[in-house]
C-alpha cells in the first residue's frame, strides 16, 4: 500500500470514528431528555426546547465549521471541535436547572456540525472517482445517532442518567 493510500486510510477511519462519536453526542439529549424532564419536572413546551436545542446549534454552526475547515483543516478543526463538546459533557454532572441544560444543550450540539467538517475533510484526500465511495464510508458515522439510541436507554436503566 502506498503512502497515500495509507494516509487516505487514515483520514477516512479517524474521521468516521470521529463523526460516529459527534452524532451519538449530538442526540444524547433525546435519551437521557426523558428522566430530566422528570427530574425537573419539565413541561411538554421546556422538553420540546430541550431536545430542540442541540440539533438547532448543530444546524447552524455546520456553515462556519466548513469554513474552518476550508482555511484551517480538517485535523484541526475536528480536534478543537471535538474539544470543545468534551467539557459541557463533564458540566452535565454539575447540572441541576432546566437554564443549565439549555447551555450545555448550544454548546454539546457542536458535535452536530461535524459533517460539515469530515466531508470537506475527506474529500480532500480522495481522487474524485473515490469520492463518492469515501463520503459514503463517511456518511457511515450517522450511526452514532442509533448508536446513541440503542445503548444510552440501557445505561440510564441501569446507572441512571447522572451516573
Amino acid at each position: 500500500m502506498t503512502a497515500l493510500k495509507q494516509k487516505q486510510l487514515s483520514v477516512l477511519i479517524m474521521s468516521t470514528l470521529a463523526f460516529t462519536v459527534c452524532f451519538a453526542i449530538w442526540m444524547m439529549f433525546a435519551v437521557i431528555g426523558v428522566p430530566i424532564k422528570k427530574d425537573l419536572g419539565l413541561n411538554e413546551t421546556e422538553f420540546g426546547l430541550l431536545i430542540a436545542t442541540p440539533v438547532l446549534t448543530g444546524s447552524l454552526i455546520r456553515l462556519p465549521l466548513g469554513m474552518w475547515t476550508d482555511k484551517y483543516g480538517g485535523r484541526i478543526v475536528f480536534f478543537a471541535l471535538m474539544l470543545a463538546t468534551v467539557v459541557p459533557i463533564w458540566l452535565m454532572a454539575y447540572a441541576t436547572q432546566f437554564w443549565h441544560f439549555l447551555a450545555i444543550g448550544l454548546f454539546v450540539g457542536l458535535a452536530g456540525g461535524s459533517f460539515a467538517v469530515g466531508i470537506a475533510y475527506c474529500a480532500r484526500w480522495f481522487e474524485r472517482e473515490r469520492q463518492g465511495m469515501a463520503m459514503g464510508v463517511f456518511g457511515a458515522g450517522n450511526t452514532g445517532a442509533a448508536l446513541t439510541k440503542l445503548i444510552a436507554p440501557a445505561i440510564v436503566v441501569a446507572y441512571g442518567w447522572t451516573m
